[in-house]
């Protein structure tokens, strides 16, 4: 893989966490609307989704430049849409940009010797 690809990659891993989390509080949201005066689920809403796009747009284009299986784009897809998805999506991305990245520098380092 490129670095083009690594960063892809990592793009695709810094936000999946955060979206999980926005996720998670997006569901205590809405719990606390139905059992208390407390309404914080249009402003955390707001919030999920445009996390939620980002990862929609970086999944987009890790799976353009990975050339992943339609199982494997599947499977990230499907993880950013369970509440605790997300954040077995960026332990198993960042063990794959950076096999991306060694990959990249042995590669580099090829072309130069």
């Amino acid at each position: 893989m490129d670095i083009k690809t690594a960063s892809s990659l990592h793009r695709l891993r810094l936000v999946s966490a955060p979206e999980a989390v926005s996720f998670l509080l997006l569901l205590v949201c809405s719990v606390l609307k139905r059992t208390t005066d407390f309404n914080a689920v249009p402003v955390m809403g707001a919030v999920h989704g445009v996390l939620f796009i980002l990862y929609v747009l970086f999944w987009l284009d890790a799976w353009n430049r990975t050339k992943w299986s339609f199982g494997t784009a599947a499977l990230y897809f499907i993880l950013s849409v369970l509440p605790f998805g997300g954040f077995y999506a960026e332990r198993k991305l960042k063990r794959e940009a950076t096999d991306a990245v060694a990959a990249a520098q042995v590669s580099a380092e090829g072309v130069k010797a």
